[in-house]
């Protein structure tokens, strides 16, 4: 991931974060690339007045911060001898302040552990789908539990072409984005790699409606929905050309990637892939449209991510604005 430079980490107290601090070092490694490892503290200026004490919040909160640094220096002790680990206490709402660190350090990379033990206890309105939505650089979700590596990873590409000639181009650089980072993780994990495209035919139902008052008309049906597919497919193919002339062919060779060009729903077709494949990890964009402040992600890339039971690696276009400012 030639683009990867610069890594922020980010850690819980209350979390077992050790696997993901294994994988942001062996990445920031692999890469060449910095890492900064942080932990997050929620302001509590409103539970000092619940304490008999006479302490501050202020007191409180560095009391708290100095929990946090020494627990931050234990995480990262193992790792001092390989690299160079930076560390940072942040408060504030975690979503908003790992952007903002985003905004200010231009990290290239955020992994973190999910919020919640269990995934599906809910992504949707999450500080993680928060994330997912306003963080301008890629963002890795690790599940609990997740394997050391990964043995399996899909790559979910949209190759439509049914969108104007400007979204067009942020798709199809998007699509790229997302089949090198895929490439380059299946290939320094040592996993199998699936790309996955689901296509349907624009009013093939509505065709079938009517089909029965019209002569001929199956026919008519069958050979516009395989021209639908063929062009699906052929959108498809010049997408792993660019793909393989980014990694070169010794890459592609030895990856051996599995295309899956399935008719149907991307919101239903992708999550049911990623269960019947097990797949440890999911890369995919999370919004198409550009420079549009506030638009954050299409509802087919929110419907996919609350269906899914696998960590995620959300990629966003190149041009993406997002809604969270700096404070003053």
């Amino acid at each position: 991931m030639k683009s990867i430079r610069n890594i922020l980490c980010v850690t819980f107290p209350w979390k077992n974060c050790k696997s993901v601090v294994d994988r942001a070092v062996a990445l920031a490694e692999n890469n060449q690339a910095s890492l900064t490892v942080v932990s997050m503290i929620e302001r509590f200026i409103a539970a000092a007045g619940m304490l008999e004490s006479e302490a501050t919040p202020a007191d409180l909160h560095a009391l708290v911060a100095q929990g946090h640094e020494q627990r931050l220096a234990a995480l990262i002790e193992p790792y001092q001898d390989r690299m160079s680990i930076q560390t940072q206490v942040l408060t504030g709402i975690p979503f908003l302040e790992v952007v903002r660190e985003v905004l200010r350090c231009e990290y290239d990379l955020v992994i973190k552990p999910t919020e919640a033990h269990d995934w599906l206890d809910r992504l949707f309105n999450s500080d993680d789908m928060h994330l997912l939505r306003k963080c301008p650089c890629p963002v890795w979700l690790i599940k609990p539990e997740a394997p050391e590596t990964c043995r399996r990873i899909l790559a979910a590409v949209d190759a439509g072409d049914d969108y104007p000639q400007a979204e067009l181009r942020t798709r199809y650089a998007l699509n790229q984005q997302v089949l090198e980072m895929a490439g380059s993780l299946a290939l320094s994990e040592f996993a199998e790699l699936h790309i996955v495209h689901a296509w349907d035919a624009i009013g093939e139902n509505l065709m079938r409606t009517r089909a029965p008052f019209m002569s001929g008309t199956e026919d008519k049906i069958t050979r516009y929905v395989e021209q639908v597919r063929k062009r699906h497919q052929h959108n498809l193919e010049a997408l792993m050309r660019e793909m393989t002339h980014r990694l070169g062919q010794n890459a592609i060779d030895y990856l051996k990637p599995q295309i899956h060009l399935i008719k149907g729903s991307a919101r239903k077709e992708v999550p049911a892939l990623s269960r019947q494949l097990e797949a440890d990890l999911i890369v995919m964009g999370t919004v198409a449209r550009t420079g549009i402040p506030g638009f954050i992600m299409g509802n087919t890339a929110e419907s996919i991510l609350n269906q899914i039971d696998c960590s995620v690696l959300a990629i966003k276009p190149p041009g993406f604005v997002t809604p969270v400012t700096l404070e003053a």
